[in-house]
C-alpha cells in the first residue's frame, strides 16, 4: 500500500522519550509533518484548531487519558472520522476491546518495532 506521506500526524504522550522515538520511527516511514501533545487536553485542543490525518496517543497520562481524548473526539462531529492508534505498555484483552469499542482503529501494545508500527498505520489509512 502506498501511503500519503504528506498527511499531518498528532503524537501524544506525556513522556518526551516516547514522543522523540516516535517521531523519529515516523520520520523513518517517510512522514514529514508531525506534531505532538503532552497529553489528552492538549491534543484536543489541537485537534479542534487544525485537521490531523492521524492521532497516534499514549493510554495512560494525565490528566486526559489517551482514552478519554478519543472518546471526546468520536463524540465531536468535526473529529468522529479522525483515525486513532492507542499506544499502550499494557496488552489486558479488556483494554483493546475498550479501545476498539470507543473508537479506536487500531491498537499497539509497547514495546514495538518500526516494522509493527507502518503496518499499523497502513491498516488504519487503508480503510
Amino acid at each position: 500500500m502506498t501511503l500519503d506521506f504528506s498527511i499531518p500526524i498528532l503524537v501524544v504522550d506525556d513522556y518526551q522519550t516516547m514522543i522523540r522515538i516516535l517521531r523519529n520511527l515516523l520520520k523513518q516511514i517517510g512522514f514529514r509533518e508531525i506534531d505532538d501533545a503532552p497529553d489528552g487536553s492538549t491534543a484536543l485542543t489541537r485537534l479542534r484548531s487544525r485537521p490531523y490525518g492521524l492521532v497516534i496517543t499514549d493510554w495512560n497520562m494525565q490528566p486526559m487519558t489517551g482514552y478519554e481524548l478519543l472518546r471526546h473526539a468520536r463524540a465531536e462531529e468535526t473529529l468522529r472520522t479522525t483515525p486513532f492508534i492507542m499506544v499502550t505498555a499494557e496488552s489486558k484483552m479488556e483494554n483493546v476491546i475498550a479501545a476498539k469499542n470507543a473508537g479506536a482503529n487500531n491498537y499497539i501494545v509497547k514495546p514495538f518495532t518500526l516494522h509493527t508500527l507502518r503496518a499499523k498505520i497502513e491498516a488504519v489509512l487503508a480503510r
